[in-house]
């Protein structure tokens, strides 16, 4: 079996979610907070504090919930090794938009 090199790939996605019970998002990323594996002594601040502060957040709440390993799982030959995932309130950024600016992927060209 011939070995290929492995082909790293960006994936972009942005998602619109609407929140009708805050008070169960903030619970359940409060206790998902609880159960990750952080070892709390090597923090600024206690897991009651993080807990605290997450669930005065919403949109934080809902950004820490958010599972991007999850896209890919039972994928074989596929692994998630780096992302980020952050939460906005409002309309969808422009920046977020197929084609936004010149050097977009896919963009048409304007010449």
């Amino acid at each position: 079996m011939k070995k290929t090199k492995p082909v790293v790939l960006q994936v972009y996605c942005r998602v619109e979610v609407t929140v009708d019970d805050p008070d169960a998002v903030l619970e359940r990323a409060a206790q998902r907070l609880g159960e990750a594996d952080i070892d709390w002594s090597q923090e600024s601040d206690t897991l009651d504090e993080a807990v605290a502060e997450l669930r005065g957040d919403l949109v934080q709440a809902v950004a820490s919930l958010v599972d991007p390993v999850g896209l890919l799982t039972d994928v074989p030959g596929a692994e998630m090794r780096n992302g980020r995932c952050w939460a906005e309130v409002g309309a969808p950024s422009e920046r977020f938009q197929p084609g936004f600016g010149s050097s977009a992927p896919g963009a048409a060209d304007e010449s």
